[in-house]
Order: C-alpha cells, then structure tokens, then sequence
C-alpha cells in the first residue's frame, strides 16, 4: 500500500510541477501596480533668449519615488514639499542624476511667509541652473501629501544600520512610480507674441508733442503655468488701462482736450527682454514713414511693479535736463508726492543702459537705446527684486497677516496703495499736459476728483481678472482671451487700436518657447523589485522541498515512522 501511494503522487508531481509552479505564481503573485492618484504638475520654464538656454530641457517622467533623505537618488523622482527645499538639496538630486524633481507648494502659500521669501530668491538660481532633469511643480492636496509621507518613510528607512533591515523594509514597503502622461518637449514653431497700441490725439495742430504709456503685460515665474504676476505687471497694466478711461473723458471736451498726443502702448514678451517693445519700435522708428514716434516725443512713462509699498522709483538711465518735459514730469512727481500724499517717499535712481548684459534692467532701457528720452515708474528700487519674476505674485494674501498688521512675505497687490499711486500718476500727467505749475496752481490742486476721480472698483477688478490666470508669454497666443480682453478694452477709451505682432526669426531666433508645460502625472502604488524576487525565491524553495519530499517518500515515511513509533519497555 505504500509502495502504491508512493507511486501515484510521485507520477501526479511529475506531470503537474510545471503548470503547478506557473499557476501558483499567477495566483499568489500581486498585480504589479495599481493607480494611486493623478494630478495636475507644472514643469519648469523651457526657453531659449539671444542664443542662450534656460530651464529644464526635459519633460518625460517615468520612474520611482523618492525623497531628497535617500541615500541614492540616481534615476529616481525626487520630492520635496516647498517647506524642506533648499537649493543645496535641489542640487544633490541634480549631482546624482535624479530621474526628475517634483516639488509640491501648499495650497495657500501666504501661510508660509518666510518659506516664500527664501524660494522667491532661489527662483533665479533655479532657472539659471540649466538641467536635462525634469523639473515639475505641483499643489499640495490630501492624497498627495500621503504619498510624500509614505515615500518618505521609505526613503529614510534606507540609512539604517542594519543591512537586514534595510533589505526587510525594501523588500515589504510600498513605493510610488511617476509617470507623466505627456510627449517629450519640443519647440514651438512660429509662434507671435502680441503687443497693443492706441492712442488719444491732442488738440491744436499736427505737430503736438506726444507722451507714450507703456506696461508689459505678461507675467514670469519659475514654472509658467503659475505665473500670475499680480504685481508684476498686473498692477502696471490695470493704472495704464484706468489712465486711459481718465485721459479720454478729458480729452472728449473741447475745453479739457489737451495739446499733448497720448500713445498708449501694452507690450508683449515684456519679460523675455522686452520682445515686443522692440519690435514696435523697429516697426515705428525704421519702417515707416509716419509715426508718433518719429516726432516729438516729450516723453516715455514705463509702469513696472506699481501695486504696493509706500515707495515710489523713477529710473532713469539719463537724469533729466532741467528745462526739459522730462524734468518738468519729475518735478511734478515731486510736488504731488510732497503736497497730496505725504506718507510716500519718491525719488529718482539712476542707472545707465549696460549693453554687455544678457538682458535689459528696465523697459524703458529700449527707449533710450534708440534715444528717446524714457523713464520707468516702480515701487521697487532695484530691477534685481525677485518679485519681479516670481511664481509667488500673487493677488492675495493671508488675511491673517494683514489683520495683525504685520509685513506680508511675497509681492501681492494692495488695492489702496494701488489706488493711491493710479491717482498720484494721472494727477502728475494732468499738471503735466496742462502746464499748471507755471499758470500758478498749488501742489494740493486735485484734477481727479468726485466724477474724475480714480475708481477702486474698476481697479480691483482690473486686477482679479488680469490674476485669474496665468499670463507666461508661452500660453499667450495672439487668439487668446487675455489679449482679445485688453482689446476690447482700448477699443473702448482709444483710438485707432492697433496690434503688432512679434515672430521670432527662423534662421537666428531671438527666443525660442517649447510645449509640455503642463501634464498630467499618475502615482502608481507598486511593489519594488526586490520583493518579486524575494516572493520568486520562497514559492521556488516551497515547492523544490515538496518535489524532494515525494521523489523520496519511502524514506521520508520510513523516518516518520521511526520517530513517532511507541517505544516497548524492555524488562
């Protein structure tokens, strides 16, 4: 009977032990991933300008999770939450090639004032920083946060002591695979950057002096699809399109219609070295025979960055003659800062143009390289400010900060100094195109008041619209509803309301803008590698000793028998 058992199973076991070992493996071995979560990145600004490259030149994403406290972190994706980052820990992912690096931002930024600060002055550092790794920005939310924690814990888990352990923990934790749904990115060929013109004609002859208003109204930051730009420049764009609601009641009475032409000009590619602007001037200057411009030209006003502070720069690359309209609208600046608004503190700050840079300080440089006489107006004292070009401009701010009256961290636009200096800009214009200061009216004499007056709500809301969205240069065509929106606003005040498009050229371009700005990125939960391994060599051990046991049950038996069998007392 034993003889027989033996036989039957060894003969079932010999047939069956591949296709057992193939079902048993099918069975028992878990799906290899299974989808965690999907959200929204925002990959880091890819350009090129005058030659030079800039951001990160890759977009693909499809590697495992890890935190920047892993020990090897080639080939892996890279987290950090904007709390923990720091630009030597962004450099330690790059060093150890780095799969990518995704760095997670809270919702509500402004709760993080001084982790805003330190990452509006790393902005720049990052973009010059020119890397093959991609580079994603993400927000924060509930599932997320979840997979940073998980990753975390088994990114630090990797520097304990014990060797076992470490393989242990590797070989039972869960990992996350991110994985980008995107293409590769590529250049975006013939793309326009749009810029807008119109303008209010002055009364009493052809050969009026003109005065151009100029505002750049597209925004900048470290990832473009986070670019809102409410200080720079929406602050300028919303007192330039206020200005000219003011300037056109004025201008449609006989009585108030000035001998001072009035251009008002939106620019374009304001912050890829002013694009736009220096193709209206090549367009104005060079070909064509008659234009504003090419007359007399008592002055350009820039607005820059104009939505906060009690400070108020004019920069200039030339100080003024005196005598001159340039130093007729500095001096008024002067007197209706001191006789109408005491608490702001004006001055003039020099700077010349220095041609050797990569890039121009201010937009009103453009003017003066083609040498006319041109100023830009800025709460910030110097063209280095990273509010200028940061991902943290934005409209609000912790209500929680204002309440306690303390200094709020990043740029934000506060809508009554904003209000304060559209009325401190039009009220110096009017004493300007009006000449009052020498007809002898006082400093105090207010032009802009009860039906004239600046109004706040128009502003504000100037400002929520123009901050909804982001407004990079990359995500604006010239069919855009932000473009389409700022003209039919000109129509509106203006006259003869013109575009002018930039292209960059085919053979030598000036700037190059690329695509896959922004993807969807799926975090796969998965096993790593080594427990598929680990599972593979118990299941191989399992059934290798069931084999022997039946190939070998007569023996197996014999010695169970041996074992278990009674001992007979011997007398």
């Amino acid at each position: 009977m034993f003889e027989e058992a033996s036989e039957v199973l060894e003969n079932m076991l010999k047939w069956s032990f591949p296709l057992s070992l193939v079902l048993f493996l099918v069975l028992v071995c878990p799906l290899r991933a299974e989808a965690a979560h999907e959200f929204s990145v925002y990959r880091m600004q890819q350009y090129d300008l005058q030659g030079q490259t800039y951001g990160s030149r890759n977009a693909i994403l499809n590697t495992e999770a890890r935190t920047v406290e892993a020990e090897v972190l080639s080939r892996r994706c890279v987290m950090m939450r904007l709390a923990d980052f720091s630009f030597e820990k962004y450099q330690k992912a790059l060093r150890q090639s780095a799969g990518a690096v995704v760095i997670i931002l809270p919702q509500n930024m402004s709760t993080m004032p001084q982790d805003i600060v330190q990452f509006m002055e790393l902005e720049p550092e990052l973009l010059a920083t020119e890397t093959i790794v991609p580079v994603y920005f993400a927000l924060e939310d509930e599932e997320l946060l979840s997979i940073y924690t998980q990753t975390q814990m088994s990114s630090s888990s990797q520097g304990s002591s014990s060797a076992a352990e470490v393989l242990l923990h590797t070989a039972t934790a869960n990992g996350f695979q991110m994985v980008t749904s995107g293409a590769q990115s590529k250049a975006v060929s013939d793309w326009a950057i749009t810029s807008l013109e119109g303008r209010l004609t002055g009364a009493g002859g052809e050969d009026l002096p003109t005065i151009v208003l100029v505002a750049h109204y597209d925004s900048f930051g470290v990832a473009p699809w986070l670019s809102y730009g409410a200080d720079s420049n929406g602050s300028g764009v919303a007192i330039l399109l206020e200005l000219a609601r003011l300037f056109s009641r004025l201008y449609s009475y006989k009585r108030t219609h000035a001998g001072y032409n009035l251009l008002f000009f939106l620019s374009g590619g304001g912050k890829f070295n002013y694009q736009g602007t220096k193709r209206w001037l090549e367009d104005n200057l060079d070909h064509t025979d008659s234009s504003l411009l090419q007359d007399n030209v008592a002055f350009v006003l820039c607005l820059d960055t104009l939505g906060n502070s009690d400070n108020l720069h004019l920069h200039v690359s030339k100080p003024p003659k005196e005598g001159s309209p340039q130093h007729t609208l500095l001096k008024e600046l002067e007197t209706v800062a001191a006789h109408q608004h005491p608490e702001l503190k004006f001055s003039m700050v020099h700077k010349k143009i220095n041609l050797a840079d990569d890039t121009l300080a201010w937009e009103h440089e453009r003017f003066g390289i083609r040498r006319l006489p041109a100023f830009t107006l800025s709460h910030l004292e110097s063209h280095r400010s990273p509010a200028r070009h940061s991902i943290m401009d934005m409209r609000s701010v912790s209500s929680s900060l204002e309440g306690a009256g303390e200094a709020t961290a990043g740029p934000h636009v506060d809508l009554t100094k904003l209000s304060r200096n559209t009325k401190v800009i039009a009220e110096t214009l009017a004493r300007v195109i009006y000449n009052l200061t020498e007809k002898g009216a006082s400093g105090d004499l207010e032009i802009f008041t009860e039906q004239m007056q600046v109004q706040e709500d128009q502003l504000m809301s100037l400002v929520d619209w123009l901050t909804a969205q982001p407004r990079a240069a990359q995500l604006l065509d010239k069919d855009s509803s932000i473009v389409n929106t700022l003209e039919y606003y000109l129509n509106r005040y203006l006259k003869d309301v013109k575009r002018h498009l930039v292209r960059a050229d085919k053979r030598d371009p000036e700037f190059v803008f690329y695509d896959q700005l922004k993807q969807t990125m799926n975090a796969y939960r998965v096993k790593p590698a080594i427990f598929d391994l680990l599972l593979a060599a118990c299941i191989a051990s399992y059934l290798g000793v069931l084999y022997l046991a039946v190939q070998h049950f007569g023996l197996l038996y014999g010695f169970l028998r041996r074992v278990t069998a009674p001992r007979v007392k011997q007398h």
